[in-house]
């Protein structure tokens, strides 16, 4: 269920057993802080500071940086819900990760964050499936069924080592299979220009569970549509006064209830920024011009060659 709440940035929805603001904030910035753990701190300050009581986080960012910059910013406070994930290990070459989706391997990824955030208990763990893209697919060893995957971490679970189970790059035929477990988010690539989703989606709001979208303002690999290049979302951000990928995220933020946002920066700056989205708010007219981005790309892309155009299921 949505709640209306003044004080957290966008309203309020449920994280497990958790309530959040749904503004967030995702930790993968905080691995350029390597250097300067003391300003990520800060960082993470001032976004507490201003309402954000949930990050987003994973033992691979920065080789476990993120969790010592959240570690040293909120110990084992409550106050902040800590959310990381599993199911892909920091490697050196040739990509900067690679999957662990074995059951083993997801327990040893648990007691890494753990001993890098300094906590007993992760208040959220998403499985970060390899079932849709962009980004890794599962193959070979790596093909782990899903009921062996979700008999492990509903055993970490019940030992106490995490409090609620998401999923992430996930289908809709895994979640409807995971759903008995209890899954209390989703994490798929979504956004303004990038709707391939939207089904799950719908089923994630009929069912109470949070969806937190990545990549919400578009692509981050070569070819993906970004929300900045798109001429109404630009006009219309243009007539309100915001930037566009304000928009783009204020645009997330009003066409579910369910959507929790977790954008990720270095900049104190663009932390206050990103917090201020959850008071933009488009015209009805304004907001059926940007709800129709999507169908006419969608219909517009139907025509070229299926090679040339970056779509996942």
């Amino acid at each position: 269920m949505q709640e209306h709440d003044t004080e957290r940035p966008g309203g309020a929805y449920r994280l497990g057993s958790r309530t959040v603001a749904r503004i967030g904030y995702g930790a993968m910035a905080l691995e350029r802080f390597a250097e300067d753990r003391d300003a990520g701190v800060a960082l993470l300050h001032r976004g507490r500071d201003l309402g954000v009581d949930h990050v987003d986080t994973a033992d691979f960012y920065g080789d476990s940086t993120a969790n010592d910059v959240i570690r040293r910013a909120f110990g084992t406070s409550d106050e902040v819900v800590v959310v990381s994930k599993v199911g892909a290990v920091r490697v050196d070459a040739p990509m900067p990760l690679a999957l662990a989706q074995r059951p083993e391997q997801l327990r040893a990824q648990v007691h890494a964050n753990l001993r890098g955030l300094g906590r007993d208990r992760i208040d959220v763990v998403n499985l970060r499936r390899a079932d849709v893209g962009p980004g890794l697919i599962a193959e070979g060893e790596q093909l782990v069924d899903l009921d062996d995957q979700l008999a492990e971490m509903t055993a970490m679970r019940d030992e106490g080592l995490i409090a609620g189970i998401g999923l992430s790059a996930v289908s809709a035929g895994a979640l409807e299979r995971g759903l008995a477990a209890g899954i209390v988010c989703v994490q798929n690539a979504y956004s303004l220009v990038a709707r391939e989703h939207e089904p799950l989606l719908d089923f994630c709001v009929r069912h109470g569970v949070a969806w937190v979208p990545y990549f919400p303002l578009g692509g981050a690999f070569p070819g993906l549509p970004k929300v900045v290049d798109e001429p109404v979302a630009a006009r219309i951000a243009a007539e309100l006064g915001v930037t566009t990928a304000q928009l783009g995220l204020a645009w997330l933020l009003g066409h579910a209830p369910d959507v929790l946002l977790i954008p990720g920066t270095s900049s104190v700056a663009h932390l206050e920024e990103n917090v201020a989205v959850g008071t933009i708010r488009p015209t009805p007219e304004q907001t059926a011009e940007l709800d129709a981005v999507w169908d006419r790309r969608d219909t517009a892309e139907g025509d070229t060659d299926e090679v040339a155009r970056p779509r996942w299921p």
